[in-house]
């Protein structure tokens, strides 16, 4: 017996269940389109994006504990209200940044509850050590684009 084709959704959900508390931390991974141009770290550009990083953060369309570039993608660590939720807060932030910096996003993107502080502390070190591994840097330190809250941050894992 023939097992049945998978069929895989055109386009995913990225909306937050309900069942997830409030305060719900994500790892979120955003690609610019294959063969696409200026890579993400060329400076001008690299600075506009933790800029609307900051801008989003200050203005509470996401909580961002880590915000760090690639020369193809960007990792952030997020926490998103209910309004604007995660599909529309991320999806209206590379709207903006496709129209006024010129950058070709692929559609979609990657998305991971980080269940508890352990898996939080696995996915930030692993986020900050993504340059290091790539040859971009000596040290994490030694990256420049890379942004952290100064806010404080509380975890608030979910309830159950």
């Amino acid at each position: 017996m023939q097992e049945p084709e998978k069929v895989y959704p055109k386009r995913l959900c990225h909306e937050v269940p309900p069942w997830v508390c409030d305060g719900a931390l994500f790892h979120i991974r955003l690609r610019i389109q294959s063969g696409s141009a200026p890579q993400l770290i060329e400076p001008f550009l690299a600075t506009k994006l933790i800029d609307a990083a900051q801008y989003y953060h200050e203005r509470r369309r996401w909580f961002c504990r880590l915000f760090l570039l690639m020369p193809d993608h960007i990792h952030a660590l997020l926490v998103f209200p209910v309004d604007p939720g995660m599909s529309r807060g991320v999806g209206e932030w590379k709207r903006y940044t496709a129209r006024t910096l010129g950058i070709r996003w692929q559609d979609n993107f990657f998305d991971h509850r980080l269940r508890d502080e352990r898996e939080s502390t696995k996915t930030y070190t692993y986020i900050l050590q993504n340059p290091v591994v790539k040859g971009l840097c000596a040290c994490e330190t030694d990256w420049s684009w890379q942004w952290h809250s100064e806010d404080n941050f509380v975890w608030n894992p979910p309830s159950g």
